[in-house]
């Protein structure tokens, strides 16, 4: 049975701050990341058993913890991805294709981070911003919210791209209720350049489907 563990970060926990303090990150991280991933593998454990068990029932119910947690694991190793200190791209600004595609859907970079902020800001209680490639037709970008630890592609056709945690676990021993405030200076960390990198992928095996 597979057992999934807790990735490192290619980063210090204090490499983000002022943006995101050291006791958010070491917190987030080794508390928070690692409390998915162990629940996670308890509920695959539970399930290996059940499953050779035929014990249908307990599979069943098993699947809620399966998805809260698998969906927090993997929602937070895109999430540290997407972060990095400026001395290693952190807040750069996109380019090339990526930043092309966000011009022609959005009208700008600003425009961009003005809608996925209030679009974001907006969810009620937990949840995930998720600048994603669409698969609805032609791809193109788009902006969508989850709720709690629903990873994107288990809903919805869309490539998660570069998602921001608005859970509250995220921000508030720093912002408090400021979540706007959270969501305002995030973008002075973002990693642009693995959201293109993922950009790209994207592209490029949406077109080799289309043959």
């Amino acid at each position: 049975m597979t057992q999934f563990s807790l990735p490192s970060l290619p980063y210090a926990y204090e490499a983000l701050e002022p943006v995101i303090s050291a006791d958010i990150m070491r917190i987030h991280h080794q508390k928070h990341h690692q409390a998915y991933v162990t629940n996670l593998n308890a509920a695959l454990e539970k399930a290996a058993h059940a499953e050779k068990a035929g014990d249908l029932e307990t599979l069943i119910s098993l699947q809620p913890a399966i998805r809260f947690n698998g969906g927090g694991h993997i929602n937070h190793a895109l999430f540290w991805e997407n972060l990095a200190p400026k001395d290693q791209g952190g807040g750069a600004l996109p380019s090339g294709a990526l930043l092309q595609a966000i011009e022609k859907t959005f009208g700008s970079l600003d425009a961009f981070i003005e809608k996925f902020n209030n679009k974001t800001g907006a969810i009620q209680g937990s949840g995930w911003g998720w600048l994603c490639l669409s698969k609805e037709g032609q791809p193109s970008l788009t902006i969508q919210t989850c709720a709690n630890q629903d990873p994107l592609f288990a809903t919805t056709a869309h490539v998660p791209l570069l998602g921001i945690d608005v859970w509250e676990h995220a921000y508030y021993l720093q912002y408090k209720n400021a979540r706007v405030e959270y969501l305002k200076n995030i973008w002075k960390v973002i990693n642009w350049r693995t959201v293109a990198q993922r950009y790209e992928q994207a592209v490029s095996a949406e077109k080799l489907t289309a043959k």
